[in-house]
């Protein structure tokens, strides 16, 4: 016993087991290490940013009256790009008297913009508040801009209708609807001329009079 430090006097058995769970310990944990794998940082592709640029005279606020013969309707449209430029928002409204070939007629409508996938083209996806949600193949030619229906979520049942936005001037552009009834040739629904509408300019302030001296 006088080999061995005072208050340590363990069997050689004991002393086996502890010492195998000593290196099993350190020499265990070296895989375990090793197997870690570095973080993987995944990223997604973005798409390219739609190209505006030729619907860019088109930005801002509108506001007509459709020129057909009889009482005049009134029309409406606002024009932006939002979601950082992805898409560019048509806010329109459209207020319509009766006519021989068509009902009075009032109607909100909120569009949405977009790129097409296949080509340089645009599609528009038109919600109305009339509960119709249609989309339009969207086509660019100088300062004309077609819309020519492609179907939809909820079309109106049988009846196609397109548009025509013609820049006439910098400030203005005509714009012209057709109807399609089930089975029948398109007919001028209504054609209008809208100004762009610039900002109200505030008065100028006027200055204070001054007070009279005090005697």
């Amino acid at each position: 016993m006088g080999g061995m430090i005072p208050g340590w006097e363990v069997s050689g058995i004991n002393l086996m087991k502890a010492t195998f769970l000593v290196l099993l310990c350190v020499f265990g944990g070296v895989p375990a290490v090793a197997k870690e794998k570095p973080s993987v940082q995944y990223t997604i592709t973005l798409p390219p940013k739609p190209d505006f640029s030729a619907l860019g005279w088109l930005v801002g606020e509108w506001a007509g009256q459709t020129t057909n013969d009889g009482a005049q309707g009134d029309v409406r449209l606002s024009v932006s790009l939002d979601l950082d430029q992805q898409v560019m928002v048509l806010r329109g409204g459209v207020t319509l008297p009766e006519t021989k070939t068509r009902p009075a007629w009032n109607e909100n409508y909120l569009g949405i913009l977009t790129a097409a996938h296949s080509d340089r083209g645009f599609v528009l996806q038109s919600f109305s508040s009339s509960g119709f949600i249609t989309r339009y193949r969207v086509t660019i030619d100088g300062g004309e801009v077609r819309m020519t229906p492609a179907g939809g979520e909820k079309p109106p049942p049988g009846w196609l209708f397109r548009r025509v936005l013609d820049r006439i001037g910098v400030d203005e552009f005509t714009e012209t609807v057709e109807a399609a009834p089930p089975g029948k040739p398109f007919f001028d629904y209504y054609t209008a001329r809208l100004e762009r509408v610039k900002p109200a300019t505030k008065p100028p302030e006027k200055s204070a009079t001054p007070a009279p001296p005090t005697p």
